[in-house]
């Protein structure tokens, strides 16, 4: 039975699961953020688990040189570095994980998975700026997109739910946690997405903005904000704990200030699930039709009023949900949709650990 230890290194902590060959997860654990003692929780972690035979590695950018899974060399190792700035929440802490198992397993083969692979199907109209075509020739000004390994996951459970096969369906799918996005996929691949060059763009997130006119970002960087005060806003101060007065970017305490008439967190909320509608609209065009919508992560799974407040206005595409269903969720996946919905409502619980399995399982092969 082969064992892999997958990572999926996050802005606030480190999740570690060990995936046996039938995809049951045997072992898990929830680390700090990388930091001073990363070596020394990864080491206690594989003491206590045991021998491993490859390690998964989740990495969110995987910039215009990774479009597929990739064993880690030096070589690999070293091109890495080269997109982490695109991706500055997430990639260096991925690569103090990868940096620490490499010292700690250097024997153990290690395989990196890309959130951005998924999307490598996008066509030009989905992932070209409107920009100086020096800019997109000379720095890969481009959309990205991201989710994609989430993205993937929801496919074939979404298939798997409705019975139909995963290259004949039309999907919306919103993966609602720290950071979120809104993707459309048909015939299996990806064919738009709200995330663009960086996870920054598209919809409001705990601490990124989404879409903000590049005309105000250029209009602040005249007023004298430097480069390293826009970014440590764009991506640790604004979103949804900007829109709440510094109050939480944790969408579970904004609805429970809400419920207490919190006006900061009714606002808050308000624009999170507005920008929402908008964007599965877009995507529900891209797809030219859509045959379900799916809410997966952390908010998407667990926060039942969310995905009431966004299905409610959303009648006119053909999207209607079961009250009683959609405060039931529990861990399975489920079909929330009531019986004469044009369009099913599914929430599927992202596993993006199988992915990254999966992923190693097709390298080391």
């Amino acid at each position: 039975m082969v064992r892999i230890l997958v990572t999926n290194a996050g802005s606030t902590s480190l999740k570690l699961r060990v995936v046996e060959d039938d995809d049951r997860v045997i072992e898990t654990a929830d680390l700090d953020p990388p930091g001073a003692s990363l070596r020394d929780q990864l080491r206690r972690f594989l003491t206590s688990v045991g021998s491993v035979d490859a390690i998964g590695h989740r990495v969110v950018h995987g910039g215009i040189r990774f479009t597929d899974p990739v064993l880690i060399d030096p070589g690999t190792r070293a091109e890495l570095d080269a997109v982490s700035d695109l991706a500055p929440l997430h990639n260096p802490p991925a690569l103090a994980a990868i940096d620490a198992l490499t010292h700690l397993a250097p024997n153990v083969p290690a395989v990196v998975c890309f959130d951005t692979a998924f999307h490598r199907s996008l066509k030009a109209a989905s992932s070209t700026y409107a920009l100086p075509k020096v800019w997109v020739d000379r720095w890969g000004v481009r959309r990205f997109g991201f989710h994609g390994l989430s993205c993937e996951w929801s496919v074939g459970r979404a298939a798997g739910l409705l019975e139909r096969p995963a290259d004949s369906l039309r999907l919306v799918i919103c993966h609602l946690g720290g950071g979120a996005s809104v993707t459309a996929t048909a015939n299996g691949s990806s064919v738009d997405t709200t995330m663009g060059f960086t996870p920054t763009e598209g919809l409001v997130m705990a601490t990124r903005p989404g879409d903000v006119d590049p005309g105000a970002i250029a209009w602040l960087s005249s007023r004298g904000v430097g480069p390293d005060e826009l970014m440590d806003a764009l991506e640790r101060r604004s979103g949804l704990l900007a829109l709440s007065d510094g109050l939480s970017g944790d969408m579970r305490v904004l609805l429970e200030h809400r419920a207490q008439g919190d006006p900061a967190a009714m606002l808050a909320v308000e624009i999170y699930v507005h920008r929402l509608r908008a964007k599965i609209a877009a995507m529900a065009a891209a797809t030219e039709g859509t045959d379900a919508l799916v809410f997966t992560a952390g908010v998407g799974e667990h926060a039942s009023e969310i995905r009431a407040d966004t299905c409610r206005h959303l009648s006119w595409l053909g999207i209607s949900i079961d009250d009683a269903a959609n405060r039931s969720v529990n861990a399975e996946d489920v079909d929330i949709s009531v019986d004469d919905a044009d369009i099913r409502t599914l929430v599927i619980h992202a596993r993006e650990e199988l992915v990254v399995a999966a992923g190693c399982r097709r390298v080391l092969s």
